[in-house]
């Protein structure tokens, strides 16, 4: 059963679910791509596979990501962007706009 969470204002219900130390992250590199897990560790070389492994049930408990386990030896377990995943990217656009108009402040 999904506990149900109550929000004071959309930007907390955004930030809980995307204010993950890599979430946000993960799911820029999930725009218009399937990514294995090695892959996406490859891309945020930071992030430990403890913690990556954590923020993807995350953003998969939370219907931003869709996790696909084929069934061979050895296993290969893909994500992609859930139909809900993909209406953040536009937030995602602005994050990295801001990111970019402000590079060098941010420095």
């Amino acid at each position: 059963m999904k506990y149900v969470k109550s929000y004071q204002c959309p930007v907390e219900a955004t930030l809980d679910l995307i204010g993950g130390k890599y979430k946000s992250l993960i799911l820029w590199h999930l725009i218009d791509t399937t990514l294995r897990f090695n892959e996406l560790q490859k891309k945020i070389p930071n992030a430990t596979p403890k913690v990556l492994t954590q923020q993807l049930r995350e953003l998969e408990t939370d219907g931003l990501i869709v996790r696909t386990v084929y069934p061979v030896v050895p296993p290969k377990v893909e994500y992609t962007l859930s139909d809900l995943g993909k209406t953040i990217i536009p937030v995602l656009n602005a994050m990295c706009d801001w990111g970019l108009d402000n590079w060098f402040s941010i420095q």
